[in-house]
């Protein structure tokens, strides 16, 4: 069985590579997420852009929710980070993202390190 997404997450994780050799390590996240969305437009990869996502406890809704940074082909996760390194929270969180949405596969980005940093997930 191959990998789920494969040419989708392959897409988003190139578009993130383009960003990262343009601009390197050191800017605030909101820079790569502006920039990221760029080279989705010049790619045509189709995104959804802070994706509100609902939360439940119990059945109810509560009136907090989580943003995802990108939904790509209304089916991709893509959360965006801009640390020095990434730690099993970020991990987490992508992973309690893809729970709540029902969604198959996320990607987590960094852009922080010297290297583009990337871990796909799946749920």
């Amino acid at each position: 069985m191959g990998l789920i997404y494969k040419d989708e997450v392959y897409a988003i994780v190139g578009a993130a590579m383009e960003v990262h050799r343009e601009l390197g390590p050191g800017f605030l996240e909101a820079v790569y997420q502006e920039a990221l969305e760029k080279e989705f437009q010049y790619r045509e990869i189709p995104y959804q852009k802070e994706y509100r996502i609902n939360i439940y406890y119990k059945g109810v809704l509560l009136s907090k929710y989580y943003e995802a940074d990108f939904i790509c082909y209304g089916k991709v996760v893509v959360e965006l980070k801009a640390l020095s390194c990434l730690c099993p929270g970020h991990e987490a969180q992508l992973l309690n993202c893809l729970k709540t949405t029902r969604m198959k596969a996320g990607v987590l980005i960094n852009f922080g390190a010297e290297s583009l940093e990337y871990k796909r997930m799946v749920h």
